[in-house]
């Protein structure tokens, strides 16, 4: 059983008091073309001179993703059958998102943008000047490399999957140099993910030597195996998703447990994630798909930015464990509890917490998906047996026994299998930032987004179908016109369709 360092309880507190440290310092990225100019000259001038200087710029690392995490479902979740909008639209051009409607100038893409290279910048940073300290301690240097590297390879990661190509940046550059770094192909930026990870894979340490929060060489392995799926190169995802195992990370027994504050402290499935402190640093996550109004036993006020569907919602069946953890089907106002009413919402991260400040930590990578991306990469190496397992531990675990297992006959072409697969990827892994990119690699995007069910009226036993003209291009999102006027004239190119 994998056993972290308990010092991580003060290094929460840690990265909380140096985020706000960081972001003054770092605050100026946010102008660039790929977010490169730090507002400090102080910063640069004479920080980075000892180890633990380094230690705290890679805390700000993480710190700028803990930040940047609980939005993603803005791209990665919302413009998927998942959600749907609701009349508090409090969230400048999501509506859009939501409505397949994707224009170069919604400020959420040249967020997503801007928030990945502040990361990439800060990692950069940090491998820049590695070689300034004398006084690390034993294998501190290398895990510093480590985690620069298994982060930059995160961020790059999102940007990859979300544009396309985009501009390759490994070093401190000027801003007016920046201007001129136009996009590489896709290629080119997942060789340097791999890159990095393979690197990081060596030089972090394992996960039972690593302080909950940070990288370990697990985390590396999962991300690896996962980014080799994408590249349809199943042979090297099974090397590296099948070693996860060996870290110690496997599937917790009690699914519930995973989204509660205490269980998402600290778990064997949880590879790796981001720690949240209640009324500190909060995760407004929690708040953000409760109802307006506030919800009983959870939390006085939420904030409703997005409704539940009907879609994702009616493919849960009622023994399975996964549905009262993913959705709240009634809801009752925080002053009546005792007067519950039919309005589903989002329940996976809705635990008792103050408005926009949970204590719930939220997964990056955990061992749920990793079994099903070695479902996905056994299927199509040809281990259709192993492949049944791996789903079938999954819907064990969800179903508390094998009634509800999948037999041979069930995944007898591959059309079957991979419906069956994307099915246990929605009821697994629902609002945790997977969908959008799951449709999109697979195909399926255009096919499942066409036509899709929102509102239910469990009187009438009715929901609202709206239907939208998906087009090819959307598979990829416009690059944002904020950094197309930012870099000098023909540097960077609009992606087709746009």
């Amino acid at each position: 059983m994998k056993q972290h360092n308990r010092m991580m309880k003060y290094n929460r507190y840690f990265v909380a008091a140096m985020l706000g440290l960081l972001t003054l310092s770092w605050s100026g990225c946010e102008d660039s073309v790929v977010n490169l100019t730090p507002q400090s000259e102080l910063t640069e001038a004479n920080y980075f001179k000892q180890a633990n200087q380094i230690n705290d710029a890679v805390v700000g690392i993480y710190s700028h993703y803990q930040s940047k995490l609980p939005n993603d479902w803005h791209l990665k979740e919302f413009p998927t059958d998942h959600l749907h909008i609701s009349t508090y639209r409090f969230i400048t051009g999501l509506n859009a998102v939501g409505e397949l409607a994707f224009e170069p100038s919604n400020p959420i893409f040249s967020s997503f943008w801007q928030n990945n290279y502040n990361g990439i910048y800060r990692a950069n940073s940090v491998l820049a000047n590695l070689d300034n300290p004398q006084d690390y301690q034993g294998s501190e240097k290398q895990q510093y490399e480590g985690e620069a590297k298994f982060m930059r390879a995160l961020y790059y990661f999102d940007l990859v999957r979300a544009f396309g190509g985009v501009p390759e940046v490994t070093s401190k550059i000027s801003v007016n140099e920046s201007m001129e770094i136009p996009r590489s192909s896709e290629e080119e930026i997942y060789s340097l993910i791999i890159s990095d990870l393979e690197q990081a894979i060596e030089l972090l340490p394992r996960p039972e030597n690593t302080d909950l929060g940070r990288a370990n060489k697990g985390a590396a392995a999962a991300l690896l195996g996962k980014v080799y799926v994408y590249r349809e190169n199943y042979s090297e995802a099974l090397n590296y998703l099948e070693s996860v195992a060996d870290y110690g990370f496997q599937l917790e027994e009690n699914y519930a447990d995973l989204f509660t504050i205490e269980g998402s402290g600290d778990n064997d499935e949880f590879i790796f994630q981001m720690n949240y402190i209640e009324n500190i640093e909060g995760n407004p996550l929690s708040s953000d798909f409760v109802p307006y109004d506030g919800a009983a036993g959870i939390t006085s006020s939420g904030g409703e930015v997005a409704l539940l569907s009907w879609s994702v919602h009616k493919l849960f069946e009622e023994e399975d464990s996964r549905k009262d953890v993913t959705v709240n089907e009634y809801w009752a106002h925080p002053s009546s509890p005792d007067q519950e009413e039919w309005y589903p919402f989002v329940g996976k991260y809705a635990v008792p917490h103050p408005p926009n400040s949970s204590g719930l930590d939220l997964p990056v990578l955990r061992y749920g998906d990793t079994v099903l991306l070695m479902a996905e990469a056994n299927y199509f190496e040809g281990n259709i047996t192993q492949a049944l397992e791996n789903l079938n531990s999954i819907r064990e675990r969800a179903f508390g026994d094998a009634s509800h297992n999948y037999t041979l006959a069930d995944i007898s072409t591959e059309e079957q299998f991979m419906d069956k697969l994307m099915l246990e990827r929605q009821l697994e892994l629902a609002f945790e930032n997977q969908r959008w990119f799951d449709l999109v690699r697979t195909g399926r995007f255009m096919e499942a987004l066409q036509e899709h069910e929102r509102n239910y009226n469990p009187e009438t036993g009715q929901a609202t179908t709206v239907t939208y003209d998906v087009q090819p291009h959307q598979a990829r999102f416009p690059i944002p016109q904020h950094e197309i006027n930012q870099a000098n004239p023909g540097v960077l190119e609009q992606n087709e369709g746009y």
